[in-house]
């Protein structure tokens, strides 16, 4: 039961312990995120019928719809490590929000790359100033303003502030993009699935769909843990732990 205690997780709050910690978890979370990929992809294109509407165009979703969530995923766990550290002053919480962000930029263009590739065969057109497509776009910008401000400060104590209050205010996007199809009369599907309903699919689909969203979880996790080493090395590189493991290494 160690693993679940708070005196387990506390001795890994610092860079020097948590460096090493992550980097055992990386090849466990690559691997994972490459068989949750193997798995999801051949449901998707190879045991998921044929929607009776869309065709095979459809199959876009898989990609689309958890590229989507993961989106919105990853900024509110962003924003909760800038809390963290503004409220806290601690560094691995920055650095773990500054190592999230690329990736959740990645997947915010993917999912507006492929709603713009599924929307020309199901809308006739690849993109309409949509609240659902608006809003995800400005999730875009909000990455990229968040990467931004890290790469233009060079104290990285300001730069982490900066980013985070930026990070916080616009976490206010977020239920604006969740909600969009409900408040205003958009061209955008609603959600088929719900926390509240059963999905509205078939069985087959939903698999692959969840199966495709713990694939880009994995990823997400593994690649967030890749970064922030490199972040702990480069903004701890005068602590003398590093220093030595850099000798280590010769």
């Amino acid at each position: 039961m160690q693993l679940f205690s708070k005196a387990f997780w506390l001795q890994f709050s610092s860079p020097k312990a948590f460096y090493p910690f992550a980097g055992k978890l990386i090849p466990w979370f690559t691997a994972l995120a490459a068989v949750f990929a193997v798995v999801g992809l051949y449901l998707s294109f190879f045991v998921a019928p044929t929607d009776y509407q869309q065709g095979e165009s459809y199959r876009i979703m898989f990609i689309h719809v958890p590229a989507a969530w993961m989106s919105m995923f990853i900024y509110l766990v962003m924003c909760i490590y800038a809390g963290l550290g503004l409220v806290l002053n601690t560094r691995l919480s920055n650095m773990m929000a500054a190592a999230l962000a690329p990736t959740g930029a990645m997947f915010t263009f993917l999912a507006l790359w492929t709603g713009a590739l599924w929307g020309k065969p199901t809308w006739g057109t690849y993109w309409v100033w949509d609240a659902r497509l608006t809003s995800e776009l400005i999730l875009l910008f909000l990455y990229f303003g968040y990467i931004a401000l890290q790469a233009a400060i060079d104290d990285p104590q300001r730069a982490a502030r900066a980013s985070g209050l930026l990070a916080i205010v616009g976490v206010i996007n977020i239920p604006i993009i969740y909600f969009s199809v409900q408040w205003w009369n958009t061209l955008h599907q609603g959600a088929s699935v719900t926390v509240t309903q059963a999905p509205t699919m078939a069985a087959t689909m939903f698999a692959a769909m969840i199966v495709m969203t713990l694939a880009f979880w994995m990823y997400t996790i593994a690649v967030a843990l890749v970064r922030v080493r490199q972040l702990i090395l480069e903004r701890e590189r005068h602590a003398a732990w590093v220093l030595e493991l850099a000798e280590a290494e010769k």
